[in-house]
């Protein structure tokens, strides 16, 4: 028994730690807990997981969660609503009030004419016969008297129940709740839209600051060497100092451009991971392949472009004919407040009173005697049931210009739309021209880029050959770096403009729901 104890409080301790741990290693935020494990992402890996994880969307969906139970409370209003209450009252000070008992009639003076005289009994000892004539004096008016009602001290418990069978802004109301449930999901939608336009430009950035760090590296491990050849041609003496000096100038600046580049790629790495909500200290591995992104882009720029688009496709506008739905609902509902509105009721309890507080809560019924047997009851029941009819009649012309605002309200969601429409056609044609530009200038900077690429190794060749001058190799390589620049600025330019030009075509996400 004592080893079983002692197992027991091991396992509660070793429990406890384990906890406390994982407390301390999880972030307040709840996002996953970082680990030293590199984590392999595609972009739409990363658009997946910032979906799931991003706090945003998962604020903005708890307003579906919140939607949802904003109908559940509408929809309580129909079913019946039973309450149940009780009190108890010392009425220290009883409640007086005035009372003429004079004006009730019936009330009699003192009683006269019932006493025989002498000549009376004379006449009755003589067998005749004698007629008395009683009668009452009047009450003298006294005016009203303060009498106290009740006893000090009073209860009530009763149980109360309503059934609504006829409001007409209740049913309206339900449908603008389901409506309202509909706008939240699209605009959980839209912000999903946000986030997968925010995460695909933060990866592409990062693939480009990638490519060109490795690119860099290529660079000053080509210039290294070529820097290493030189030494050997100076220590043979067929160059001279000062090509050396300007070559180490070249791989100087070169390392430092590297340092930078490393920095840049850190930096995207960072946005990527606070576009995701993924923690900062996780580890990340990019695997998609920016050739692949390259020709997304390219098909990207086939797509028909006179093919017929529909506005509905844009997230906003699905919003706006939500809003717009909502307009209608609420104008029905205002003219609703012309029609009746009935309710069905009912009550049922008992109330009770006693001089003394003890004797209140006795809770003396109707078979309850006292000592002198007489009928002791101090709680009584009660019970109803009715129908309550509310028919509008006359408010001051309050609902005619409630009406009025609300028809002036879907006016103006309705001009919405044309605003709508003519910002989404600029949108289109914009990232449609900014797509094809830049697409443009891509094929140009690659192109570049292929030719001084070709006149750097020519330059070098010729360099080492001794047909060449160093200031000559130095040239082609500052234009090699420019045009590096040129091709991965043109080309981050190009992936950007297909991510704008799927968010105003509608197609950069669909959401699974």
């Amino acid at each position: 028994m004592k080893n079983m104890l002692r197992l027991l409080l091991l396992v509660a301790a070793l429990t406890f730690v384990g906890a406390r741990q994982l407390l301390a290693q999880t972030p307040a935020t709840g996002q996953p807990v970082a680990t030293s494990t590199p984590t392999q992402f595609s972009l739409q890996q990363a658009i997946d997981y910032a979906l799931q994880n991003k706090s945003t969307l998962q604020a903005t969906r708890i307003n579906e969660k919140i939607a949802v139970a904003r109908v559940g409370e509408i929809r309580s209003a129909g079913l019946p609503q039973v309450n149940v209450g009780a009190t108890l009252t010392d009425n220290f000070k009883l409640q007086r009030s005035l009372v003429d008992f004079s004006s009730f009639g019936g009330s009699q003076g003192i009683l006269n004419g019932t006493t025989l005289t002498q000549d009376q009994i004379a006449r009755a000892q003589r067998g005749e016969t004698v007629t008395l004539s009683p009668a009452y004096t009047p009450i003298p008016a006294t005016g009203p008297q303060p009498i106290a009602f009740g006893l000090q001290y009073a209860g009530n418990a009763a149980a109360q129940a309503s059934q609504m069978l006829f409001n007409g802004s209740y049913l309206l109301g339900l449908k603008a709740a389901k409506v309202y449930e509909q706008l939240s999901v699209k605009q959980t939608q839209q912000s999903e839209i946000d986030v997968v336009e925010q995460v695909s430009k933060a990866y592409y950035s990062a693939l480009v600051a990638r490519e060109r760090l490795a690119l860099l590296a290529r660079n000053v491990q080509r210039l290294d060497t070529l820097l290493y050849q030189t030494k050997q041609t100076y220590k043979e003496g067929f160059v001279e100092k000062l090509d050396v000096d300007r070559l180490q100038v070249q791989v100087n600046n070169l390392k430092i451009e590297q340092q930078n580049a490393q920095r840049l790629i850190d930096l995207s790495v960072a946005l990527l991971k606070f576009q995701m909500g993924l923690d900062q200290q996780q580890p990340v591995e990019l695997t998609d392949r920016l050739d692949a992104a390259v020709i997304e882009a390219e098909r990207g720029s086939l797509i028909n472009l006179s093919e017929s688009f529909n506005y509905s496709s844009r997230i906003e506008y699905s919003v706006l004919e939500t809003q717009r739905d909502l307009a209608v609902l609420d104008i029905r509902n205002r003219r609703s407040g012309y029609l009746p509105t009935v309710n069905l009721v009912a009550a049922y309890g008992f109330t009770g009173s006693d001089a003394r507080f003890p004797g209140l809560l006795q809770f003396r019924g109707p078979n309850s005697r006292s000592e002198s047997g007489f009928i002791n009851q101090n709680w009584f029941g009660f019970g109803n049931v009715g129908l309550q009819i509310s028919i509008p009649v006359f408010d001051g012309f309050r609902k005619k210009y409630s009406i009025e605002q609300g028809k002036l309200a879907l006016e103006q969601v309705n001009k919405g739309f044309t605003t709508l429409q003519q910002a989404i056609d600029l949108q289109r044609a914009q990232t449609q021209t900014s797509l094809q530009n830049t697409l443009a200038v891509l094929g140009n900077q690659k192109a570049n880029l292929e030719l001084a690429t070709n006149v750097a190794r020519v330059a070098k060749i010729k360099f080492q050959e001794g047909v060449g001058s160093n200031l000559e190799v130095i040239t082609a390589e500052t234009d090699l770096r420019q045009a590096q620049t040129n091709y991965y600025s043109a080309l981050y330019d190009a992936l950007v403009s297909k991510v704008d030009y799927g968010r105003a075509t509608g197609t950069l996400y669909t959401s699974r729901k």
